[in-house]
């Protein structure tokens, strides 16, 4: 029997559960560890609450989750509960799928100002997270500015745009709803160092855009390069830049939308100004060298607004004990090794790339070098060492049955036309699959 533990309950750690239950059958215990009550990570508090098409694919992992060979181990924290060391003593692989849940810093004056807010934060308030419930974003503001050009920037440009009645459907939380119904934002601005070549938004993500009920995207046609240049991109890129092009062209059929997108290509944020909260930033214009980087041109101008929001990529937290590569925001590893028994897989291996669909193979590979090091596997105890270490420090873990629980719970008090209402409190979670 060979005994896996898997520190994180989201795309990764699932893809890599299910890998090894078709590499080994009966012939392995998966517990996949998690610090929150309830599992799928970012399919649950990062993938926008409008687009639940994509949120579906928790399904899969709930086929692997029922297996009697793979247990979820919800609310129990590594580093507090129990340690990595700890954990490679019991099982003959510990794989840390934790993700990149945190953002990366924007090094320039004043992003310690209030108003300025990274994405990490603004999504997982609108999705419902427990640690950022109490954001309180200023939705009085009249315009909004947001560093990025990637699909991240694009959820958050979109749900600030939207109408209440455009939320049917979704699982945005009430507390985010009840919040965007009183918004004043008038006007949202994309900043990105590169220009419509070189965005990183997805066809189909950007397309949303035109069909808003009460917003429009505006685009400057002095941006774009020759349109006959748009052959020589790939054909996802290619799609993205015709939409940009679609958006100039209905530029008058939308005019009548009281809500801008506004799209601020080769515009370089240097500095952020205000008065202990976020009014101006200071942008410097950019061009692209022949490697197409983006370099700085000298020449400045301002932008109002009064909340920013940084889309600029995640990191991995940092674990004690195991090797870092903060340059990278990721674990120092090779090929998913990090050290004998420890591995990574998805972003906390990659860092923050790639979609959902990525980290399959990923897990896959990671258990072909698990089965490599570890063969027939170990005389480790696994689960029920796991389970006799967290008896004795009264941690009491939720199983997945629990979070079923948890579930029918939340399904129970969604409003109409949601799916269901996220619990926000740690506390309100464990109590609802008690009952």
């Amino acid at each position: 029997m060979r005994h896996i533990a898997i520190i994180g309950s989201g795309p990764a750690g699932y893809y890599t559960a299910e890998a090894a239950q078709k590499k080994y059958g009966d012939d392995v215990q998966v517990d996949i560890i998690d610090r929150l009550p309830v599992p799928f990570g970012l399919i649950r508090t990062g993938v926008a609450p409008d687009h639940q098409s994509i949120k579906a694919v928790s399904r899969r992992y709930e086929k692997t989750a029922l297996n009697e060979n793979v247990r979820f181990v919800g609310n129990v924290t590594v580093g507090e509960d129990i340690s990595i060391t700890e954990l490679q003593e019991r099982y003959d692989a510990v794989v840390l799928a934790t993700g990149a849940p945190h953002d990366r810093v924007l090094d320039i004056p004043g992003s310690d100002l209030n108003g300025v807010i990274g994405s990490a934060a603004f999504v997982g308030w609108y999705n419902g997270h427990p640690d950022f419930k109490d954001l309180n974003p200023p939705l009085d503001a009249k315009t909004v500015a947001i560093i990025g050009n990637g699909n991240v920037a694009l959820d958050v440009a979109r749900i600030l745009s939207k109408t209440p009645d455009e939320f049917v459907g979704s699982d945005i939380v009430g507390h985010a709803l009840d919040a965007l119904r009183k918004s004043q934002v008038e006007q949202v601005i994309f900043l990105g160092r590169r220009g419509p070549h070189q965005i990183a938004m997805t066809p189909k993500e950007l397309g949303e855009l035109m069909h808003l009920e009460r917003a429009k995207p505006v685009v400057d046609a002095a941006d774009f390069p020759d349109e006959g240049d748009d052959a020589m991109l790939e054909p996802g890129m290619r799609k993205s830049v015709t939409h940009l092009r679609e958006f100039y062209r209905q530029a008058e059929a939308l005019q009548e939308k009281p809500v801008t997108i506004d799209f601020d290509f080769f515009a370089m944020p240097v500095e952020i100004k205000g008065d202990g909260h976020v009014q101006k930033i200071v942008v410097e214009k950019t061009e692209l060298d022949r490697d197409l980087r983006s370099t700085g041109t000298g020449e400045t101008y301002e932008v109002d607004c009064q909340l920013l929001v940084t889309c600029i990529g995640y990191r991995t937290p940092p674990i004690e004990g195991v090797p870092y590569e903060h340059g990278r925001g990721r674990f120092a590893n090779d090929q998913g090794r990090i050290l004998p028994g420890l591995y990574c897989v998805g972003w906390a291996k990659r860092g923050p790339s790639g979609t959902i669909g990525t980290n399959k193979p990923d897990g896959f590979a990671v258990i072909d070098t698990i089965d490599e090091d570890i063969g027939e596997g170990s005389r480790k105890e696994g689960r029920p060492s796991l389970d006799a270490l967290l008896a004795e420090r009264q941690v009491q873990p939720v199983t997945f049955r629990d979070w079923k629980k948890i579930e029918e719970a939340e399904i129970a008090q969604a409003r109409e036309g949601a799916p269901r209402e996220k619990f926000v409190e740690i506390g309100d979670m464990i109590a609802a699959q008690k009952s």
